[in-house]
């Protein structure tokens, strides 16, 4: 989604297909018809990575979307001159009454719904979408080009227009999703628990698995787990950032935290119902009471169960204070409105580079 998506209905069509290959498989079962059934299984894995392995292609490849912009909001502009496949034609100001050139084909006209736009402005407005040229909301180019949610451009009540929270399949069989995605690599998982389990209880003094109280779906609480990375200190108060180079962080759990097996209890959370595999992040209390006051439609996030990993972590990292809170946000929200199993299935893939990486680690 970063760098532009590719065009709407890509995500249907591969749905349809692998729909396809599902009532294919599940008829030659119905009939008894001999027939490789690992063949099957390798055929949808395989179109799957094809598919995302081309979505990703079609983001990176060299090309830009040339764009006119009607708004009077300098950072939208400055985030849209600097993403990688936009190139931003020419700035207007929403009530100049000045004559335009006409757009030309293959030109985006991106438009500030939330100005106040001349007569002129709007007439101009008017004709270009008449003509059957690229009118957008501003709003939409901006999410387009940079995978986030500008929260300049939202307004009260934005959340009940996003089609996902009302979409009843989708949060049912992401549910389902969660819980076999952890059950069938239980075994693997398992095993990367105990032996970091082994490190964390040889390491240090204190107890193994760390709880905290977080906040999850709705604004409800709720315990998550975690394998002990710092210090036993049993006397500290308040929450805190975590710094890149915390001394609170045992020496040998440095890697561990790097590697992000640290988390792994938090599967238990993602069985419990708590969090999912995808979402965004769940914050502690304190802080979220804080960023509640401080933050435009920080709450916002609650919309949604949080999730082990999100479009935040892999685009932005950690957040250290409240100006990488607010950039998170924008991620986040992003998420919500665009929430969808090829999402979730894209997140999962760059968060395994996100590990390997140590991208965000702290």
């Amino acid at each position: 989604l970063v760098g532009g998506p590719p065009r709407p209905g890509y995500g249907r069509a591969l749905a349809v297909t692998l729909m396809v290959l599902g009532v294919t498989a599940l008829a030659l079962v119905a009939t008894r018809v001999y027939f490789s059934r690992s063949f099957i299984g390798w055929t949808m894995a395989c179109f799957v990575l094809g598919a995302l392995t081309h979505r990703a292609w079609l983001r990176r490849r060299p090309w830009a979307e040339p764009m006119v912009l009607i708004t009077g909001e300098q950072g939208l502009v400055d985030d849209l001159r600097n993403a990688p496949h936009a190139e931003v034609v020419s700035v207007v100001d929403p009530a100049t009454e000045a004559r335009l050139d006409p757009l030309e084909p293959g030109v985006v006209l991106g438009v500030d719904l939330k100005a106040a736009l001349s007569s002129r402005m709007a007439q101009y407005v008017s004709s270009c979408a008449l003509a059957g040229l690229d009118v957008r909301p501003i709003s939409q180019v901006y999410e387009m080009h940079t995978g986030r949610m500008p929260i300049v451009a939202l307004v009260e009540g934005w959340e009940l227009s996003t089609p996902v929270i009302r979409t009843a399949p989708y949060l049912p069989g992401k549910r389902l999703f969660d819980i076999l995605a952890v059950l069938a690599t239980a075994p693997i998982t398992l095993v990367l628990a105990g032996v970091t389990a082994a490190i964390t209880r040889l390491s240090s003094p204190g107890p193994v698995i760390y709880r905290q109280v977080r906040v999850g779906r709705g604004g409800g609480h709720f315990t998550q787990y975690k394998f002990r990375s710092m210090w036993h200190d049993p006397d500290r108060q308040g929450p805190s950032f975590t710094s890149r180079d915390d001394d609170r962080v045992v020496p040998v759990a440095r890697t561990i935290r790097r590697l992000r097996l640290d988390e792994l209890p938090q599967l238990w959370n993602v069985l419990r119902g708590d969090l999912s595999l995808v979402g965004p992040r769940p914050e502690q209390v304190e802080f979220v009471k804080r960023f509640d006051r401080t933050i435009p439609f920080y709450s916002q996030r609650h919309l949604v169960r949080p999730g082990c990993t999100g479009w935040a972590q892999v685009n932005h990292g950690y957040a250290d204070g409240e100006a990488g809170t607010v950039e998170k946000l924008t991620y986040d929200l992003f998420y919500i409105k665009h929430m969808s199993p090829w999402l979730d299935l894209e997140i999962l893939g760059r968060s395994f580079w996100t590990v390997l990486s140590g991208f965000g680690a702290r």
